[in-house]
């Protein structure tokens, strides 16, 4: 039984057709990954998951519901399925502990104590629990996207999405970020996954998706998608970014 499904996904900006039927179903435990050429449609793909924006047609079903449904409970959705953004996106005026704890106490009405002792294990997770009481200007783009990790897995998701979330990072800060991704992965969290990192791709999904011009080119494992691709603009793009 799919986790998310997403049926004949479209989104316009007035003329521009950004999503042209998008067809996707992802499963429990499944890491999915999108990769394509800038401009492709990923990324508002994801937003559209979330409804950060807001599709043009299809149904988008989350456990047997639609999610586009008006008597669906958004929020009760979105405690469920995470986010992580390019840009972390964290409390400048909050420490790292505040951060992560702030959603399960305001959201989840998680006891206060019971929130710092599960954002401390979260932290020490991501290894940065020595980095508890500071603020995130303090840190490292790749200590804070890990903090952003942390924080999307105190509330408890079924599914985290991941949008581009080495892509605003220095070289050298990438790997500890991947390293993250692929230990929760290895826990069987459910993830989608925007991303240029090909080595990532080909190691941790279990199904990859090659997106250009809003449709989904080619879908196939690793292995189909990597070491035979049958889209000649699948081939195309990936003898671009694999000879770099």
């Amino acid at each position: 039984m799919a986790l998310i499904e997403i049926k004949n996904l479209k989104k316009d900006y007035g003329d521009l057709h950004v999503l042209k039927d998008i067809n996707v179903s992802v499963e429990e435990g499944e890491v999915l990954v999108l990769i394509g050429p800038s401009g492709s449609g990923k990324s508002t793909f994801l937003r559209c998951i979330n409804l950060l924006e807001q599709p043009s047609g299809g149904e988008i079903i989350y456990d047997e519901k639609n999610i586009l449904s008006r008597k669906f409970d958004i929020q009760h959705y979105r405690e469920q399925v995470g986010m992580c953004f390019q840009r972390f996106n964290l409390f400048p005026f909050m420490t790292v502990l505040g951060n992560v704890m702030y959603a399960p106490v305001h959201l989840l009405k998680m006891p206060k104590e019971q929130a710092r002792i599960e954002a401390l294990e979260l932290l020490e997770k991501v290894g940065l629990r020595d980095k508890a009481n500071v603020y995130p200007d303090t840190l490292s783009g790749g200590q804070q996207q890990r903090v952003a990790i942390a924080r999307s897995l105190a509330m408890h998701p079924k599914a985290i999405l991941f949008d581009e979330p080495t892509s605003a990072l220095d070289p050298e800060l990438v790997g500890e970020v991947l390293e993250v991704m692929r230990q929760l992965a290895q826990e069987g969290m459910t993830m989608i996954v925007v991303t240029h990192e090909m080595g990532f791709a080909r190691d941790v999904a279990n199904k990859v998706i090659f997106m250009d011009g809003g449709y989904v080119l080619e879908e196939g494992t690793p292995e189909e998608i990597f070491s035979h691709p049958k889209h000649d603009r699948t081939k195309e793009f990936l003898s671009r970014v694999l000879s770099k």
